[in-house]
């Protein structure tokens, strides 16, 4: 029963309050519960007979009142934090409301008085799971509403009981915030007026069991340092600076321009550096080594630090381990203005289990299947996405998009693209079950990452894809609407097991793997390929690249430097993990990063390394005033084996042409001894070649074995001095 506020009328004559109608008894315990589908229906100021009756949920106040014109009301006490009171009001006026505590009062607008800030069109369109901008519909949005600033929380669960908001305005708990139901979509909204940017907050859900838990913000676009895990309210106050670079890097298609990536995992590249303090370093040694991109190893925020970012908890927020959201722009913006694209690893095949993240978001599998079969990654104890639910996908493909647009971010490599194509993958008999069509593909995978790219490339010109697909899947790189997967590059995973198993042979036993090395220009125009030696291939005992060579310290620099030789001229594009251009023997170390030590002066071998890196910066540079080796990476017509079966001489050599028809010569001699009057048949139309790059000079630790003056053939043969370890490149005269 309501009880009447017996105490004196306030200075200034208020107008009393009378006793309000008591709630319904089921509607009162669901509220109390954090198990209503709308307490704006209970809370806040509604017209009863009489008058306006007030509702206020407020724990822990001693008192409150309800102010109206200047004059206050004081609110009669219901118990577990409920007051009400009725005004003899003809309608409802605007008011704020005083709330007591023990450390004073504060005057406060009641959030249960405003309409949902979230729009009809909005509603339709997360329900279709078509809303490419679901970042401004869903999350913690700070916004003036009905002339009120404060902000709209968001949030999709479409199997709780009830949603609540609770943070450190609330000391966590979400007793005073609940949330309301906005209909068939699942999702929950509420404008909190007065809470603004830094205000860190949690989702507290009521599952249709009955249980009560915290979750952070699935639409989160800033998150708490780990091991803290809060969600955090944030604005975007960053300039851009890089109209420049926006305007035109789409000019020429990635598959027809150079196209040289320098992978890179931020916090341990230098460690300890921030955002904007690697602002200040990465763009100008990238720039110096003349990479074209850098890579980036996943960004978006991740609790665990060991998983160096494949195992994320926020999609949407950059890892705060770095600083700021409007800091890792400034990061973007600076490569931008020094030349260098920026690409990030994207990962949308799954995502951990942490039981204050996506996990049963809402009690129940949400964003995994129902069906345990699909639900759980049998490699990482991982969950995998639902692709067959639309939300799901929306919230994958608009992520993608948020990054493209909000960060600037110019190309998005998607991980583990082979695990999500594949029903069965790492699945044994009776761990799987088929498609409709009784096959293995995941349908619903491959239409999600058909809509993605198709999304993507649309809406964001001068941006690419690049999948991580490790298997034969047909069609990776072919657009959506021939039926492929619209990437627009692909890791061309086979070239790397097959060249790395080749130059990890002994030179005498190299001629038995000759093969690894050709093969793969059998496929090299099937798709659109980049060779990548990237952070995979140098941790967990596999070893970096120098260190897989054979033989001395000598011969294993020797080896490494005709293989990126070798690699910056076969057709595709390159990507080299960061330590490998200056051949750092040691594996690499999350906690450590690269060994700089290495490049020390002071160290008796710096020039070991340091020959290494020229090497890396002239192939580059080279590389990319070069047009031979990038124009025409992907039609056959840029490329002419010269010789191919040199087996017994672990002799490579290839004619790669640009648009032009003009020709470079590399050949690659992978025995440690000297080749002298090695014939090559060349193309006759040229009088002389002239060598422009040689790994053997002395400059990059080599023996200087070489050819300093112009070749001349003869009766279209030419003979050259091949250099022992070494990669050769030759253009015409």
């Amino acid at each position: 029963m309501a009880l009447r506020d017996t105490s004196p009328p306030e200075a200034g004559g208020p107008v009393p309050c009378r006793a309000a109608p008591a709630l319904d008894p089921g509607d009162r315990a669901r509220l109390l519960a954090g198990a209503h589908h709308d307490p704006h229906a209970l809370l806040g100021a509604h017209p009863v007979p009489g008058g306006i009756v007030f509702r206020a949920l407020r724990p822990f106040a001693r008192a409150v009142s309800v102010v109206v014109d200047g004059k206050r009301s004081r609110l009669a006490s219901e118990g577990d934090g409920l007051f009400t009171g009725v005004l003899p009001l003809a309608a409802i006026p605007s008011y704020t409301l005083l709330v007591a505590y023990e450390d004073g009062e504060h005057e406060v607008h009641d959030p249960y008085r405003f309409l949902p800030a979230l729009g009809d069109t909005d509603l339709h369109l997360i329900r279709e799971g078509r809303h490419e901008e679901l970042w401004k519909a869903l999350g913690a949005e700070p916004m003036t509403h009905q002339g009120v600033t404060g902000t709209r929380f968001t949030v999709w669960a479409p199997n709780a009981q009830g949603v609540r908001v609770a943070g450190d305005f609330t000391c966590w708990d979400g007793t005073a915030f609940p949330m309301r139901s906005l209909g068939a979509a699942g999702v929950w909204e509420l404008f909190l007026p007065g809470i603004g940017e830094g205000t860190r907050y949690k989702f507290e859900i009521t599952s249709r069991s009955g249980h009560r838990f915290l979750k952070a913000d699935p639409m989160a676009r800033r998150a708490e340092v780990p091991p803290d895990t809060a969600s955090i309210v944030t604005v975007s106050h960053y300039e851009w600076d890089d109209a420049e670079w926006m305007a035109h890097r789409g000019d020429v298609a990635v598959h027809e321009a150079p196209f040289s990536v320098y992978e890179v995992h931020l916090p341990s590249w230098r460690p300890g550096l921030t955002y904007r303090q690697l602002a200040e370093e990465l763009p100008a040694y990238v720039s110096d080594l003349g990479f074209t991109h850098v890579e980036l190893m996943p960004v978006a925020h991740h609790p665990f630090s060991g998983s160096w970012g494949y195992q994320v908890t926020g999609f949407y927020a950059p890892t705060a381990r770095l600083g700021s959201p409007d800091d890792f722009k400034y990061l973007v913006d600076a490569l931008h203005r020094a030349g260098i694209g920026v690409i990030m690893d994207w990962v949308p095949a799954h995502f951990p289990k942490d039981d204050w993240a996506l996990g049963r978001f809402d009690g129940e599998p949400l964003y995994e299947p129902g069906d345990w079969r699909r639900a759980e990654h049998p490699d990482w104890g991982t969950y995998e996405f639902d692709y067959g639910r639309v939300e799901v996908r929306n919230f994958l493909v608009a992520n993608a998009v948020y990054w493209c647009e909000e960060f600037h971010i110019d190309g998005l490599r998607v991980d583990a693209v082979a695990s999500m194509l594949y029903l069965d993958y790492s699945r044994d008999s009776g761990q799987w079950s088929p498609n409709v069509f009784g096959g293995r593909e995941d349908l619903d995978a491959m239409a999600f990452l058909q809509e993605m790219n198709a999304t993507v490339y649309r809406r964001v010109p001068g941006v690419m894809t690049i999948a991580e697909e490790s298997t034969a899947w047909d069609g990776v790189t072919r657009p959506t609407e021939s039926g492929g997967l619209g990437f627009g590059l692909k890791w061309n995973m086979g070239w790397m097991h097959d060249s790395l198993d080749y130059v990890q042979h002994e030179p005498v036993h190299r001629k038995y793997h000759h093969h690894e090395m050709t093969f793969s220009m059998v496929y090299a125009y099937s798709e659109n390929y980049v060779l990548p030696i990237s952070h995979d291939e140098v941790v967990h005992g596999k070893r970096s690249l120098v260190s897989k060579m054979p033989g001395d310290w000598w011969q294993q620099r020797a080896n490494h430097r005709a293989y990126l030789g070798f690699m910056w001229a076969h057709p595709g594009k390159q990507l080299l993990f960061m330590g490998q251009e200056f051949a750092q023997g040691a594996e690499w170390s999350e906690p450590d990063g690269p060994d700089w030590w290495l490049l020390d002066p002071d160290y008796g071998a710096e020039a070991d390394h340091r020959g290494v890196r020229d090497l890396v910066r002239d192939l580059n540079g080279l590389y990319r005033h070069t047009p031979a080796l990038w124009q025409r990476d992907t039609t056959p017509d840029g490329f002419q084996w010269v010789v191919g079966d040199a087996a017994d001489d672990n002799v490579f050599a290839f004619l790669r042409y640009d648009a032009h028809g003009n020709p470079l010569l590399a050949v690659s001699n992978f025995s440690p001894v000297v080749r002298h009057d090695y014939r090559l048949g060349v193309p006759g139309d040229v009088p002389a070649w002239r060598e422009v790059l040689n790994t053997d000079a002395g400059r990059y630790g080599g023996s200087g074995v070489g050819t300093s003056d112009p070749v001349k053939p003869e009766d279209g043969v030419l003979a050259l001095t091949l250099p022992p370890l070494a990669t050769v490149w030759f253009t015409p005269v």
